[in-house]
């Protein structure tokens, strides 16, 4: 009793509090993770999945860069992973296949050897039932295992207004709360179109987050007791990737912010605030470093890495083109069997490597290389 997380926990990381280890960081340790990163000055690359491929390009990625990895489910990825055959009447595929891609998450992620956040990605307020379901698949778990399926969720209610916005976030961090789970919350609005998600048309005055309302928002769930949050407050950000000059990001809003929420709390915590950093994909590096050290700790990512994947299989057929047009019969000979250039492993390896690459590439933006040992 009264022991600290760290102090209880075996250390596995040089580098990272002792509660953070190998597989699936929730609770307590997810915050001892995210604290580390704003204080040493790294973010973790966010990276929204839709398969096995994907997910486990994510951890295999991070056990190469060294450091940990947040999966991203979305609605639209876990309706993928169920099928896309099945009938998704009450989100019921898109729970389940959320569920399913989560528990090979759980069972393979302390192979690779790296600490992994579980997350799931903007949920408008129409979709809540889907979160409904996971969150019981959460509470079932932790009154098993002590322990969340998932480590945080996002609510991306910025098309209400801002009361209403985090009113109900309230409501949900309450029940999160419960079982250890993070809220991630958006302010204002992410332009452009991600996995169902159309922006492309708002009001570019949208796109900016103002440090009153980021500290209503703080202020509000604080209230909550054991609540854990991060804060996706817009600053320009867009989904997609862009011709340069189409993209205004203002990263120094999140400065003000911080230091806004400093003077209402008269606290001497310079970062008081988590943040988040969405539409990520084509941004650069001096904007990213920027925002890391406004206190982001989580970036996402998934134009770049969409194509990346389709770049790897892309690559793999202009290699292997005179191989895959028939099952047999290829330059070597007409009676040559083909099996081994069309089986689907070799191709979807392929993509697999090189989305792994891309994310490499991401760490070190990040900052979140070699951040363990």
């Amino acid at each position: 009793l009264g022991m600290s997380t760290e102090a209880a926990a075996e250390k596995t990381f040089a580098k990272l509090p002792a509660s953070v280890n190998a597989g699936v960081v929730t609770g307590p340790a997810l915050k001892d993770l995210l604290s580390a990163a704003k204080e040493k000055g790294f973010a973790i690359p966010g990276v929204n999945i839709v398969g096995t491929n994907s997910i486990n390009s994510c951890m295999e990625a991070a056990a190469k860069y060294g450091g940990p990895i947040m999966v991203t489910f979305s609605k639209g990825g876990g309706q993928f992973i169920a099928g896309k055959s099945l009938s998704n009447d009450a989100d019921s595929a898109s729970i389940a296949g959320t569920i399913a891609g989560a528990k090979h998450v759980h069972e393979v992620a302390k192979l690779y050897g790296v600490p992994v956040v579980l997350h799931t990605d903007h949920c408008q307020k129409a979709w809540l039932p889907w979160i409904d379901g996971l969150l019981a698949a959460s509470e079932e778990h932790f009154a098993a295992t002590g322990e969340p399926l998932f480590s945080s969720h996002m609510l991306d209610l910025s098309e209400e207004p801002l009361e209403e916005n985090i009113g109900i976030c309230k409501d949900y961090m309450e029940k999160f709360a419960k079982v250890n789970i993070l809220l991630e919350f958006e302010l204002g609005v992410t332009g452009g179109e991600e996995d169902g998600v159309d922006n492309t048309d708002v009001d570019s005055s949208r796109l900016y987050t103002q440090p009153e309302e980021v500290w209503y928002a703080y202020e509000e769930l604080s209230k909550v007791e054991n609540a854990m949050f991060t804060c996706a407050a817009s600053f320009g950000n867009v989904h997609g990737v862009y011709a340069p000059g189409n993209v205004d990001l203002q990263p120094v809003i999140l400065h003000n912010s911080q230091k806004y929420i400093k003077e209402k709390l008269g606290c001497d915590e310079d970062k008081p605030m988590f943040f988040v950093f969405h539409g990520g994909s084509g941004s650069s590096v001096d904007d990213i470093r920027y925002a890391i050290k406004a206190g982001v700790v989580k970036m996402n990512i998934d134009t770049d890495t969409q194509w990346a994947f389709w770049d790897g299989i892309r690559e793999y057929e202009a290699k292997h083109h005179d191989y895959l047009q028939a099952q047999i019969g290829n330059p070597e000979s007409d009676i040559k069997p083909n099996k081994k250039f069309y089986d689907p492993r070799m191709s979807l390896r392929a993509g697999e490597e090189r989305m792994c690459d891309r994310l490499c590439q991401a760490a070190e933006d990040l900052l979140c290389t070699n951040v363990l040992n």
